[in-house]
């Protein structure tokens, strides 16, 4: 009982709040409760008083109160590098973005443009749409992607830098360093910025390309534009001219060789003629069988005529000498035409080839040459047809560049977003930001 009044005593006074609450301060409170608290037991209880207010001037504890610190004093160390890591990924990049958008990028303008590479076989269309979108069963889509390429290239590059020369083109604007080309740049980095500032979409099923070309000026932008498509026509009709020559090239050699071998047939055959001075031998074994038949007709006449003169007169008159010498004409004539028709002998005034004197091996001499001849001039005509037939190919195969949306003329800079630009700055700093804040508290509540 003498320990527990004093505790209530204690406990009274503490719960009492002071009249004036800016002096009592709950430190103090727990001070005096621990000074009473440690009082010995015999000492008797004193009556309770009623507790007065505490004055101003009256303190417990010779120990002065501790300063009211402020809310940076309660920040930890991890507090500390998630707000500075908020600065430094959000809040900065996205005032720089955006004070840069506003103040110091300057201008782009583009000009946009639409065209097909095209087949003249290819079906029509009625309408004039159709004359663009309808597909050449694929025969054009390689040279489509061939197209796209040329146009991002590094040789796409260097035309347009010789035409008008890419620093002058893309020259920095004021302080605009980072949409400004930079000068004497390498190859390399030119065709990065290059293919920034060109765009170039392809459309598979329609087989359209959209062209889009962003510069400073609108009037240069169209300029690189329609260079960019003089370029590209060039190229199709470059392409277009070495398949055709491709095909029309192995035409023309069969043609040539053709016509070589009808060359050396007809030379064959007419050394052939030269030589055996007839222009066909089976005409002349024609007339040299008339020629014996003929001599046949008049040796049986003169027979018929000795026999008849021996029954009339003795075989020493005039007229029966005069037929037999007739009759010995005509039996060596005869035998020299047969001889010359059959056996290759030769008399006076006989023709030779060099290779056959007889008429039989003159006509199989003859005939070898024709059927050679005959088969070349046939081959010469068929290379001709084929020629003429990869000809038309070639021209219904012939691609071209067909443009129906010209190069454009901006009347308002369209670039850059100066809205959308720093909203995507912030959104990645925010994205970057709180990545990196789960990672750390990931780690540490590993730890």
């Amino acid at each position: 009982m003498n320990q527990t009044a004093p505790n209530t005593v204690s406990g009274n006074q503490v719960a009492q709040p002071s009249s004036e609450g800016s002096i009592a301060q709950p430190s103090r409170n727990l001070r005096l409760l621990e000074s009473l608290l440690e009082r010995p037991a015999s000492v008797p209880a004193q009556p309770v008083q009623p507790v007065q207010p505490a004055s101003p001037e009256i303190t417990l504890d010779p120990e002065s109160p501790e300063p009211k610190r402020g809310w940076l004093a309660t920040l930890k160390t991890r507090h500390m590098a998630i707000i500075g890591g908020f600065l430094a990924l959000v809040a900065v990049p996205s005032v720089v973005s955006t004070g840069y958008m506003a103040f110091v990028a300057a201008d782009q303008y583009h000009s946009f443009s639409s065209f097909s590479v095209r087949s003249i076989e290819a079906a029509p269309s009625n309408d004039l749409l159709g004359m663009f979108t309808q597909s050449s069963a694929g025969s054009t889509l390689s040279d489509s992607y061939v197209l796209v390429d040329f146009i991002l290239s590094e040789r796409m590059v260097q035309m347009v830098d010789e035409a008008f020369g890419l620093d002058a083109v893309f020259e920095r604007q004021g302080m605009d360093f980072f949409y400004g080309i930079a000068p004497d740049m390498p190859i390399e980095d030119r065709l990065a910025y290059w293919r920034g500032m060109v765009t170039v979409n392809f459309d598979q099923t329609s087989g359209i390309m959209d062209l889009q070309v962003k510069a400073f000026t609108p009037e240069m932008s169209q300029k690189v534009a329609a260079f960019v498509i003089a370029q590209s026509e060039k190229l199709i009709n470059d392409l277009s001219l070495t398949a055709r020559n491709e095909v029309l090239r192995t035409a023309r050699d069969e043609v040539q060789t053709a016509e070589d071998r009808l060359t050396q047939t007809r030379a064959s055959l007419r050394s052939y003629r030269d030589a055996s001075q007839e222009a066909d031998p089976v005409e002349g074994a024609k007339l040299a069988a008339q020629l014996v038949g003929s001599l046949e007709e008049q040796l049986v006449k003169l027979k018929t005529e000795l026999s008849t003169a021996l029954t009339q007169m003795g075989g020493n008159t005039p007229r029966v000498r005069v037929i037999r010498s007739q009759i010995s004409s005509l039996e060596n004539q005869l035998t020299l035409e047969r001889q010359r028709f059959g056996s290759g002998a030769s008399g006076k005034g006989g023709r030779s080839t060099g290779q056959a004197t007889d008429v039989a091996g003159r006509i199989a001499l003859y005939e070898s040459i024709q059927t050679q001849n005959e088969f070349a001039e046939r081959a010469y005509t068929a290379s001709l047809a084929s020629l003429e037939k990869a000809r038309v190919e070639a021209g219904a195969k012939q691609r071209y560049l067909a443009v129906f949306i010209k190069p454009t003329l901006s009347q308002m800079a369209q670039y850059p977003h100066r809205l959308l630009n720093p909203i995507l700055v912030t959104l990645a700093g925010l994205l970057l930001w709180g990545v990196a804040v789960m990672i750390f508290y990931n780690i540490r509540d590993r730890h």
